[in-house]
Protein backbone atom coordinates (compact mmCIF):
# COMPACT_ATOMS: atom_id res chain seq x y z
CA UNK A 1 0.00 0.00 0.00
CA UNK A 2 2.74 2.38 1.43
CA UNK A 3 4.79 1.34 -1.89
CA UNK A 4 2.09 2.50 -3.96
CA UNK A 5 1.66 6.07 -2.64
CA UNK A 6 5.73 6.41 -2.93
CA UNK A 7 5.48 6.53 -6.27
CA UNK A 8 2.56 9.52 -6.38
CA UNK A 9 4.56 13.26 -6.44
CA UNK A 10 3.71 15.49 -3.49
CA UNK A 11 3.31 12.44 -0.72
CA UNK A 12 6.10 11.74 1.44
CA UNK A 13 6.44 7.78 1.92
CA UNK A 14 5.78 7.36 5.82
CA UNK A 15 8.60 5.74 7.49
CA UNK A 16 8.25 1.87 7.86
CA UNK A 17 10.83 1.55 11.53
CA UNK A 18 11.00 4.88 13.29
CA UNK A 19 13.63 5.24 15.14
CA UNK A 20 12.74 4.82 18.75
CA UNK A 21 14.24 7.22 21.85
CA UNK A 22 16.33 5.12 24.20
CA UNK A 23 16.58 7.67 26.82
CA UNK A 24 12.20 7.59 27.22
CA UNK A 25 12.10 4.09 28.11
CA UNK A 26 15.18 5.06 31.19
CA UNK A 27 13.43 8.05 32.07
CA UNK A 28 10.18 6.70 32.31
CA UNK A 29 11.41 3.17 34.54
CA UNK A 30 13.14 5.71 36.64
CA UNK A 31 10.05 7.74 37.19
CA UNK A 32 7.99 4.54 38.38
CA UNK A 33 10.72 3.10 40.12
CA UNK A 34 10.68 6.76 41.84
CA UNK A 35 6.91 6.68 42.34
CA UNK A 36 6.82 3.04 43.38
CA UNK A 37 8.88 3.35 46.00
CA UNK A 38 7.55 6.80 46.95
CA UNK A 39 4.22 5.67 47.29
CA UNK A 40 5.61 2.33 49.20
CA UNK A 41 7.38 4.31 51.70
CA UNK A 42 4.22 6.59 52.30
CA UNK A 43 2.29 3.34 52.26
CA UNK A 44 4.63 1.93 55.11
CA UNK A 45 4.90 4.63 57.17
CA UNK A 46 0.92 5.05 56.75
CA UNK A 47 0.04 1.65 58.02
CA UNK A 48 2.74 2.08 60.66
CA UNK A 49 1.42 4.87 61.99
CA UNK A 50 -2.12 3.68 61.85
CA UNK A 51 -0.73 0.37 63.52
CA UNK A 52 0.72 2.57 66.40
CA UNK A 53 -2.34 4.42 66.67
CA UNK A 54 -4.85 1.51 67.12
CA UNK A 55 -2.52 -0.24 69.29
CA UNK A 56 -2.13 2.66 71.50
CA UNK A 57 -5.70 3.39 71.68
CA UNK A 58 -6.87 -0.39 72.19
CA UNK A 59 -4.30 -0.80 75.38
CA UNK A 60 -5.64 2.29 76.38
CA UNK A 61 -9.24 1.27 76.73
CA UNK A 62 -8.82 -2.36 76.74
CA UNK A 63 -6.51 -4.92 77.74
CA UNK A 64 -5.43 -8.42 77.10
CA UNK A 65 -8.36 -10.50 78.58
CA UNK A 66 -5.71 -13.45 79.59
CA UNK A 67 -4.34 -10.80 81.90
CA UNK A 68 -7.70 -10.45 83.97
CA UNK A 69 -7.31 -14.76 84.59
CA UNK A 70 -3.90 -14.86 85.96
CA UNK A 71 -4.61 -15.74 89.13
CA UNK A 72 -4.21 -18.62 91.76
CA UNK A 73 -5.14 -19.56 95.80
CA UNK A 74 -3.67 -17.01 97.20
CA UNK A 75 -4.56 -14.27 95.43
CA UNK A 76 -8.38 -15.47 95.48
CA UNK A 77 -8.05 -15.96 99.32
CA UNK A 78 -6.74 -12.42 99.92
CA UNK A 79 -8.71 -10.66 97.41
CA UNK A 80 -11.73 -11.62 98.67
CA UNK A 81 -10.40 -10.79 102.41
CA UNK A 82 -9.57 -7.57 100.86
CA UNK A 83 -13.24 -6.57 99.30
CA UNK A 84 -15.40 -7.83 101.72
CA UNK A 85 -12.84 -6.62 104.77
CA UNK A 86 -11.12 -3.66 103.43
CA UNK A 87 -11.02 -2.05 106.41
CA UNK A 88 -8.65 -5.16 107.56
CA UNK A 89 -6.18 -4.29 104.39
CA UNK A 90 -2.90 -2.92 106.60
CA UNK A 91 -0.49 -2.48 103.03
CA UNK A 92 -0.99 0.37 100.36
CA UNK A 93 -3.56 0.21 97.62
CA UNK A 94 -1.00 1.18 94.60
CA UNK A 95 -0.49 -1.54 91.84
CA UNK A 96 2.85 -2.79 91.36
CA UNK A 97 4.49 -1.70 87.97
CA UNK A 98 7.17 -2.94 85.82
CA UNK A 99 8.83 -1.86 82.33
CA UNK A 100 7.96 -4.04 79.52
CA UNK A 101 8.71 -3.20 75.85
CA UNK A 102 10.08 0.18 76.66
CA UNK A 103 7.16 1.39 78.73
CA UNK A 104 5.74 1.08 82.59
CA UNK A 105 2.87 -1.90 82.34
CA UNK A 106 1.21 -3.85 85.78
CA UNK A 107 2.11 -6.89 87.00
CA UNK A 108 -0.93 -9.57 86.24
CA UNK A 109 -2.98 -10.01 89.56
CA UNK A 110 -0.87 -13.63 90.58
CA UNK A 111 2.07 -11.12 91.60
CA UNK A 112 -0.29 -7.97 92.95
CA UNK A 113 -3.37 -8.22 95.22
CA UNK A 114 -4.37 -4.27 94.12
CA UNK A 115 -4.51 -5.35 89.99
CA UNK A 116 -7.51 -5.76 88.93
CA UNK A 117 -9.06 -9.21 87.71
CA UNK A 118 -12.42 -11.23 86.21
CA UNK A 119 -12.39 -14.87 87.55
CA UNK A 120 -13.43 -13.27 91.28
CA UNK A 121 -16.21 -10.83 89.84
CA UNK A 122 -17.34 -13.73 86.89
CA UNK A 123 -17.25 -16.79 89.99
CA UNK A 124 -19.44 -14.42 92.35
CA UNK A 125 -22.04 -13.61 89.34
CA UNK A 126 -22.44 -17.00 88.56
CA UNK A 127 -23.23 -17.96 92.71
CA UNK A 128 -25.20 -15.30 92.45
CA UNK A 129 -27.52 -16.73 89.91
CA UNK A 130 -27.19 -20.06 91.31
CA UNK A 131 -28.31 -18.65 94.85
CA UNK A 132 -31.06 -16.68 93.41
CA UNK A 133 -32.35 -19.70 91.80
CA UNK A 134 -31.85 -21.70 95.38
CA UNK A 135 -33.60 -19.01 96.58
CA UNK A 136 -36.42 -19.40 94.43
CA UNK A 137 -37.00 -22.85 94.83
CA UNK A 138 -36.89 -22.51 98.53
CA UNK A 139 -40.22 -19.96 98.27
CA UNK A 140 -41.89 -22.13 95.78
CA UNK A 141 -41.15 -19.81 92.99
CA UNK A 142 -38.67 -21.33 90.79
CA UNK A 143 -39.56 -21.41 86.97
CA UNK A 144 -37.23 -20.43 84.04
CA UNK A 145 -38.70 -17.19 83.77
CA UNK A 146 -38.20 -15.78 87.43
CA UNK A 147 -34.34 -17.42 87.05
CA UNK A 148 -33.59 -15.48 83.76
CA UNK A 149 -35.21 -12.06 85.07
CA UNK A 150 -32.95 -12.42 88.31
CA UNK A 151 -29.86 -13.21 85.55
CA UNK A 152 -30.96 -9.80 83.35
CA UNK A 153 -31.19 -7.56 86.49
CA UNK A 154 -28.06 -8.66 87.61
CA UNK A 155 -26.35 -7.94 84.75
CA UNK A 156 -28.56 -4.22 84.08
CA UNK A 157 -27.12 -3.99 88.41
CA UNK A 158 -23.66 -4.57 86.62
CA UNK A 159 -23.98 -2.25 83.75
CA UNK A 160 -24.92 0.62 85.87
CA UNK A 161 -21.62 0.46 88.32
CA UNK A 162 -19.69 0.70 85.00
CA UNK A 163 -21.44 3.54 83.89
CA UNK A 164 -21.35 4.91 87.39
CA UNK A 165 -17.36 4.38 87.83
CA UNK A 166 -17.19 5.81 84.23
CA UNK A 167 -18.95 8.71 84.86
CA UNK A 168 -17.34 9.04 88.37
CA UNK A 169 -13.77 8.76 86.93
CA UNK A 170 -15.22 11.57 84.03
CA UNK A 171 -16.57 13.78 86.40
CA UNK A 172 -13.43 13.99 88.35
CA UNK A 173 -11.24 15.10 85.47
CA UNK A 174 -11.12 13.04 83.00
CA UNK A 175 -8.67 10.25 83.93
CA UNK A 176 -8.94 7.00 82.06
CA UNK A 177 -8.70 3.17 82.67
CA UNK A 178 -9.43 0.01 80.69
CA UNK A 179 -12.57 -0.73 80.32
CA UNK A 180 -11.78 -4.21 81.46
CA UNK A 181 -10.68 -2.63 84.80
CA UNK A 182 -13.72 -0.95 85.56
CA UNK A 183 -16.25 -4.30 84.55
CA UNK A 184 -14.01 -6.01 87.32
CA UNK A 185 -13.96 -3.34 89.65
CA UNK A 186 -17.72 -3.00 89.43
CA UNK A 187 -18.35 -7.33 89.51
CA UNK A 188 -16.53 -7.44 92.92
CA UNK A 189 -19.88 -5.74 94.42
CA UNK A 190 -21.16 -9.44 93.80
CA UNK A 191 -18.97 -11.67 96.00
CA UNK A 192 -20.41 -9.56 98.76
CA UNK A 193 -23.80 -9.65 97.82
CA UNK A 194 -23.47 -13.35 97.42
CA UNK A 195 -22.48 -14.10 100.87
CA UNK A 196 -25.57 -12.06 102.39
CA UNK A 197 -28.11 -13.64 100.22
CA UNK A 198 -26.54 -16.57 101.34
CA UNK A 199 -26.40 -15.17 105.29
CA UNK A 200 -30.51 -14.64 104.85
CA UNK A 201 -30.86 -18.18 103.71
CA UNK A 202 -29.58 -19.14 107.08
CA UNK A 203 -31.11 -16.53 109.08
CA UNK A 204 -33.89 -14.47 107.99
CA UNK A 205 -33.57 -11.88 110.23
CA UNK A 206 -29.38 -11.03 109.30
CA UNK A 207 -30.72 -9.39 106.13
CA UNK A 208 -30.76 -6.24 108.79
CA UNK A 209 -27.02 -5.91 109.53
CA UNK A 210 -25.02 -8.00 106.76
CA UNK A 211 -26.52 -6.21 103.94
CA UNK A 212 -25.62 -2.75 105.14
CA UNK A 213 -22.31 -4.28 106.68
CA UNK A 214 -21.23 -5.80 102.79
CA UNK A 215 -22.98 -2.49 101.05
CA UNK A 216 -20.27 -0.16 103.45
CA UNK A 217 -17.69 -2.44 102.84
CA UNK A 218 -17.93 -2.36 99.02
CA UNK A 219 -17.78 1.86 99.25
CA UNK A 220 -14.78 1.44 101.04
CA UNK A 221 -13.02 -0.85 98.58
CA UNK A 222 -14.34 1.09 94.99
CA UNK A 223 -13.57 4.56 97.48
CA UNK A 224 -9.88 3.87 97.96
CA UNK A 225 -9.75 2.15 94.26
CA UNK A 226 -10.93 4.90 92.72
CA UNK A 227 -8.34 6.92 94.37
CA UNK A 228 -5.50 5.11 93.67
CA UNK A 229 -6.80 5.39 89.83
CA UNK A 230 -7.18 9.21 90.39
CA UNK A 231 -3.46 9.67 91.63
CA UNK A 232 -2.07 7.30 88.89
CA UNK A 233 -4.00 8.61 85.87
CA UNK A 234 -4.00 12.70 86.73
CA UNK A 235 -1.14 14.34 87.37
CA UNK A 236 -2.76 16.85 89.18
CA UNK A 237 -5.16 15.48 91.25
CA UNK A 238 -6.59 17.46 93.93
CA UNK A 239 -7.97 16.71 96.90
CA UNK A 240 -10.34 18.91 97.25
CA UNK A 241 -13.84 19.24 98.65
CA UNK A 242 -15.86 18.06 95.29
CA UNK A 243 -13.96 15.25 94.57
CA UNK A 244 -14.61 13.80 98.02
CA UNK A 245 -18.19 14.91 97.99
CA UNK A 246 -18.14 12.39 94.28
CA UNK A 247 -16.27 9.57 95.97
CA UNK A 248 -18.57 9.70 99.32
CA UNK A 249 -22.08 9.15 96.79
CA UNK A 250 -20.46 6.53 94.47
CA UNK A 251 -20.10 4.87 98.08
CA UNK A 252 -23.65 5.73 99.27
CA UNK A 253 -24.84 4.57 96.08
CA UNK A 254 -23.83 1.43 96.84
CA UNK A 255 -26.70 0.57 99.13
CA UNK A 256 -29.69 1.14 96.68
CA UNK A 257 -27.96 -0.83 94.10
CA UNK A 258 -27.39 -4.01 96.69
CA UNK A 259 -31.29 -3.81 98.41
CA UNK A 260 -32.00 -4.03 94.57
CA UNK A 261 -30.27 -6.99 93.06
CA UNK A 262 -31.22 -8.80 96.59
CA UNK A 263 -34.61 -8.35 96.00
CA UNK A 264 -35.33 -12.01 95.23
CA UNK A 265 -38.61 -13.34 95.01
CA UNK A 266 -39.81 -10.50 96.16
Amino acid sequence: MYDNLGAQPGMQRPPLNPQQNPFGNAFYGAGSGLIRGGLGAYGEKFLGSSSEFMQSNISRYFSNPQYYFQVNDQYVRNKLKMVLFPFLHRGHWARISEPVGGRLSYKPPIYDINAPDLYIPLMAFGTYIIIAGFTFGLLGKFSPEALTLQFTRGLAGWFLQVILLKGLLYSLGGAEAPLLDIVAYGGYAFTGLSVAILARLVWNYSYYFVFPWFCLCMGVFLVKTMKRVLFTQMKSYENSSRHNYLLLLMGIVQFPLFFWLGRIGA
